[in-house]
């Protein structure tokens, strides 16, 4: 048990809370055996009694086991007994896409190229296997200090063709999705590309004022890409089309067409500076890593080089200033610190642990899932916001212990 009286798992020591939903928290633990840090994700106790949360959990676990990339978070072991349910996974050591987006606005094309790749890296490990994500947006996008990043949260996937029901996250959904077909590869390009385009421009190609008129963008509606690069429209127009056999049949198809695109656009090392400006971005973000950078992380940009040498010493030094015409007041305290980028005229970022999810559909903001318990409006529907479904919290962070497999049937424990 831990100190607040909830069930933990054996042989881990609980450190401190990642985050907590709905349908469960998700705890940073160390191993006792070899104090190795990972991600713990609990089943809360009030839907332990629900057999189709439990049943979806016991799921993501077994996905898991079954994906073995380095561009995803690797299932370490899954437990079971009469006190509780736990996924206990690698730590990533990162901020989300979503987190970095709102910070800081679009990311450039090189980084959204980068992070893009290794997004369709992590969708392709999954498509060789047969499963489909159905769930891809920048909130289960983490991006690492050094740039690279990793996907998470399996928990809606199915097999390649089932999952007829609507699922997913209304503004990353594709057209087949509000239509009740089942899912391919396809379906999971489309939601990665309504990422890249977000990642580019700030924005969403689709937003609509209810789930109605969202369905019928996202069917009938050209992406409006006058904002996009113009030597990537063409990629966006084809991870968008309306029809799934017009898109690349897999995220392996995909990404063969962006490394040839982006070398012709941006030359040989597109990529390396991508990373290295993904780094930057998620250096200024260092305060929502679950741990400290072990190492030191040099990064650089084509206009400045950036080095983090020791983030606690960055924090002392950086100026901190507070936008709507404060004269200077400056508050350093555990709970907040406040960054700004003094070389470009970048909104204030304000660090902090409290997680709310917004009722709008601002650009940037978290949308909930819809699982096939919650059935998409018909475009021809008058419909309101749905409740969100109860989601537990992504798991993020860094060091990456051996991978065991699940238990195979629930620990007596």
């Amino acid at each position: 048990m831990h100190g607040d009286g909830q069930w933990g798992v054996p042989g881990y020591t609980a450190v401190r809370e990642l985050g907590a939903g709905a349908a469960g928290r998700v705890v940073l633990a160390r191993r006792d055996y070899d104090g190795v840090e990972v991600a713990v994700k609990y089943l809360s106790d009030e839907l332990r009694s629900d057999v189709g949360f439990v049943a979806r959990f016991r799921h993501e676990a077994r996905v898991l086991a079954t994906l073995q990339s380095a561009y995803h978070a690797r299932l370490i072991d899954y437990v079971e007994s009469g006190q509780g349910a736990a996924i206990i996974m690698e730590l990533i050591n990162g901020v989300s896409l979503r987190e970095l987006i709102r910070s800081e606005g679009p990311t450039g094309p090189e980084a959204a190229l980068t992070v893009l790749k290794g997004s369709l890296k992590g969708l392709a490990s999954a498509h060789a296997v047969g499963v489909v994500h159905r769930d891809f947006k920048p909130e289960n996008v983490m991006v690492q200090g050094d740039g690279t990043s990793k996907l998470v949260d399996f928990g809606i996937a199915v097999r390649t063709g089932q999952g007829a029901s609507p699922a997913g996250t209304p503004p990353y959904m594709a057209p087949e999705q509000w239509s009740g077909t089942p899912a391919g590869p396809a379906t999971d390009v489309y939601a990665a590309t309504v990422v890249f385009f977000e990642c580019l421009t700030g924005s969403r190609p689709f937003r609509a004022a209810n789930l109605a008129a969202l369905a019928r963008q996202h069917q009938s509606a050209a992406p409006p890409v006058g904002d996009v690069p113009e030597h990537l429209r063409g990629l966006v127009e084809r991870g968008l089309a309306k029809d799934p056999a017009a898109r690349p049949s897999s995220a392996e198809v995909f990404l063969t067409e962006l490394e040839a695109v982006a070398a012709g656009a941006y030359g040989p090392d597109w990529e390396e500076r991508g990373r290295r400006r993904l780094a930057a971005l998620a250096g200024m973000l260092v305060l929502f890593f679950p741990t400290g950078l072990d190492e030191p992380a040099e990064t650089g940009t084509t206009v400045v080089e950036t080095r983090f040498r020791d983030p606690s010493r960055l924090l002392r030094t950086l100026p901190a200033k507070l936008a709507a015409g404060a004269t200077a007041a400056v508050v350093l305290a555990a709970a907040i610190v406040l960054l700004v980028n003094a070389a470009e005229d970048k909104p204030v970022l304000q660090a902090q642990v409290t997680r709310i999810t917004p009722a709008t559909t601002e650009p940037g903001a978290p949308e909930p899932a819809m699982t096939e318990e919650e059935p998409a409006p018909s475009p021809a529907e008058t419909s309101q916001t749905p409740e969100p479904t109860p989601s537990t919290p992504t798991a993020t962070a860094g060091d990456t212990a051996p991978p065991a497999p699940p238990s195979s049937r629930p620990a007596t424990r």
